[in-house]
């Protein structure tokens, strides 16, 4: 397999309120809800650094759509992470996270590899760390 990883979908339970936090807390682009029309349809693309989505999708329709049992949730399955050029940029994204409503599970500090780190939870729990690597740094 070659790893094609284009969209990243997370299970929701408020689509509204979490459409609200991603784009008008954190600021990403999206064109909003679409799929309304179909049953278990509604979904929400944002567009993300290098044509990569990410995509919010209620947990209910996505179990449905994957034919799983709707579970609960837990913010230890995966995290995101978010990569950075600077310390700096790392204190100033986890604000507008916290300013976003998110929670702040750990505060951005140095990590015990060289780099600095911190971790924020969006309305659902998703896990977030936002990161300087000084040995994966992103692209300009």
């Amino acid at each position: 397999m070659k790893a094609r990883i284009t969209v990243i979908t997370l299970g929701v339970d408020d689509l509204e309120k979490s459409l609200r936090f991603y784009r008008d807390g954190l600021g990403l682009h999206t064109e909003g809800i679409i799929g309304t029309e179909f049953e278990y349809g509604a979904v929400v693309f944002f567009d993300l650094h290098g044509g990569m989505k990410l995509a919010l999708y209620p947990r209910q329709s996505l179990a449905k759509d994957a034919t799983v049992a709707l579970g609960s949730r837990s913010a230890t399955e995966f995290s995101i992470g978010h990569n950075v050029a600077t310390p700096a940029e790392v204190d100033a994204v986890m604000e507008e996270a916290r300013q976003a409503g998110a929670v702040i599970v750990k505060p951005a500090q140095k990590t015990f590899w060289g780099g600095y780190a911190g971790y924020f939870q969006d309305p659902d729990r998703h896990l977030w760390e936002v990161v300087w690597n000084p040995q994966f740094l992103p692209e300009a």
